[in-house]
């Protein structure tokens, strides 16, 4: 089953006064298209990563998940309820890891998970999910005015997983935390989802979203360009991988450069290190071997979800009209 179904959605953001400006900053317009017939869904247990540049609609799109913001066309089902006509239901079932999430500053971290618990009418021990987060027992029960930008994100991430929801919305969830609450964070998310989860994981740390998420959605100006698997997407996207080659001989260094699908060549630490797309890899070796030289061994980088998400986006821009 499903956890979450877009069908053509569309959010036209229109002017009233100066509310456009608030919703889509510096806007300079009348009306505003966020996200423009955006279909897609996520499988119940799934780690879904969504990516895409500022502005192209990604927490607005979050937003009418929540029923925060309505979307003007389209429907959105989540957890099998209708994201507006149900909107509490769907509250009820998910945990949500806003992006900027502020404190109330005068309330310590455990009174924070403890009203997140009475607000699912959840039976969790709130020193428990605050210990899991990886708050000690001091800083629960400090006022959490005073907690550091990461240790709000852990308290935040701790309110979000109150009652074992069915789905988790994470908005930059590893927004100013260190590499070690990083790789926490990773831990729950994978912890999360190996119990049944849903984890809907929006990031601009791609390195983070590579390691934990299953499939990817990439958002452009409102419209989703691409959605697969991290290895589908490689496979589909023109992004490079990198060839070291150990090379007994003198390689045509030209000839390589010649190669289709080639853009860098050059000799590093020993090793001719070649820039070239995946189906190019063949055609390098045989180019250096048809003059002589011979591939003693190689080994190749595949291209990372940084290089996909920008060969992806690149392209779509190529792709627009002048």
């Amino acid at each position: 089953m499903a956890a979450i179904e877009l069908n053509g959605v569309t959010k036209r953001f229109e002017d009233d006064g100066g509310v456009l400006d608030t919703l889509v900053p510096s806007s300079n317009t009348d009306a505003v298209t966020a996200v423009d017939d955006l279909s897609f869904s996520v499988e119940a247990g799934e780690v879904f990563g969504f990516l895409g540049p500022n502005g192209a609609g990604k927490s607005t799109t979050i937003n009418m998940l929540l029923d925060f913001v309505r979307p003007t066309s389209g429907s959105i089902r989540v957890l099998g309820h209708d994201a507006q006509a149900e909107s509490v239901a769907v509250r009820r079932r998910t945990g949500v890891l806003p992006e900027g999430y502020d404190v109330y500053d005068r309330l310590t971290g455990r009174e924070h998970v403890e009203f997140a618990i009475e607000s699912k009418e959840a039976g969790d021990d709130p020193d428990e999910l605050l210990s899991r987060v990886g708050l000690d027992a001091d800083a629960a029960d400090r006022r959490a005015g005073g907690y550091s930008k990461g240790m709000k994100q852990r308290l935040a991430l701790a309110m979000a997983l109150a009652g074992s929801p069915d789905l988790l919305i994470l908005d930059e969830p590893s927004s100013g935390l260190d590499p070690a609450g990083a790789r926490e964070m990773r831990d729950i998310v994978r912890e999360e989802a190996d119990r049944g989860a849903t984890v809907f994981f929006s990031s601009h740390v791609l390195g983070q979203v590579e390691a934990v998420c299953d499939r990817v959605g990439i958002l452009r100006e409102g419209e989703l360009i691409a959605e697969d698997s991290i290895e589908g997407l490689r496979d589909r996207a023109e992004a490079e991988a990198i060839l070291r080659l150990d090379v007994d001989g003198d390689a045509d260094l030209d000839a390589v450069r010649a190669v289709e699908g080639v853009s860098s060549v050059e000799s590093r630490d020993g090793k001719l290190v070649v820039g070239c797309t995946d189906d190019a890899k063949a055609r390098v070796v045989v180019t250096i071997e048809s003059d002589g030289a011979t591939v003693a061994d190689f080994e190749t980088e595949s291209a990372s979800l940084e290089d996909i998400f920008l060969a992806h986006t690149e392209a779509e821009k190529q792709e627009v009209p002048a």
